[in-house]
């Protein structure tokens, strides 16, 4: 996925004298390339859905390679990033981190981006569907390995202040589709309206990994796990920010 950058010029003009060695170095230095932080930049009020606490939202991806070269993705008029961050992480099990980003779409609400290096440009690699309509958004859990078999989860809920779904998508590089809903459960969430922060996370308290969130009354902290198959909850105390900072820690 990452092509080294400008390599047939170089050994075109190495090739002719005593440099070649030279180029394969730097051939090898340019496919090392790789995404090391991301931000967004463009700030727009085209999107005033105003659920993060503000009216402001983000019309362009921005990261920072290795070498400190930047390298940006600019949205038209109808696509924001409705987002609090991106997330770096190592998506497709490379070694190499993607980019996981919230974009809304004007008409058809949220969805769920992986974006990554492809022949030396940032590109989008896979996106869930859109939620369907405008002002509905999704909250991120977790981006992991839930189940242990060597491929990574991302795990949102969707529209955590309407219907309080946790969904869990797989990512598969080899797939034609790679990004594919492998689980959901009813009845979870992770953020209120205006909270300019998403709750919870996820633990490893020595058995695996654990999505943490507060059910759909917030009336509880709730520790769900995927085995592969399904998703399984169980309650780990009454629902306060303290418990909830308490349950990530695996206390």
């Amino acid at each position: 996925m990452r092509a080294p950058r400008q390599l047939l010029p170089v050994l075109q003009r190495c090739a002719r004298g005593a440099g070649f060695g030279l180029a394969l170095v730097v051939a090898a230095q340019a496919s090392a390339l790789e995404i090391e932080s991301a931000r967004y930049d463009g700030p727009t009020q085209r999107y005033p859905h105003g659920v993060l606490g503000d009216d402001i939202e983000y019309d362009t991806l921005v990261v920072r390679l290795s070498d400190g070269r930047e390298m940006s993705a600019r949205w038209g008029d109808d696509m924001v990033f409705e987002d609090l961050a991106p997330r770096v992480v190592d998506v497709d099990g490379d070694g190499a981190p993607e980019v996981v980003t919230v974009e809304s779409h004007s008409q058809r609400g949220a969805r769920l981006a992986v974006w990554g290096l492809v022949d030396g440009s940032l590109a989008q690699l896979a996106a869930t569907p859109h939620i369907g309509s405008r002002f509905r958004w999704l909250a991120p859990v977790a981006i992991a390995d839930l189940d242990g078999d060597g491929r990574i989860e991302l795990a949102y809920v969707d529209r955590p202040h309407l219907a309080k779904v946790l969904r869990v998508w797989r990512f598969d590089a080899v797939r034609q589709v790679p990004l594919g809903e492998v689980a959901s459960l009813d009845g979870l969430t992770n953020h209120r309206i205006g909270w300019d922060y998403i709750a919870g996370g996820l633990r490893d308290c020595g058995q695996g990994p654990e999505m943490v969130l507060a059910d759909a009354a917030w009336a509880q902290v709730m520790a769900v796990r995927f085995d592969g198959l399904v998703l399984n909850q169980r309650a780990l105390g009454a629902y306060s920010p303290n418990r909830m900072a308490a349950a990530l820690k695996c206390r």
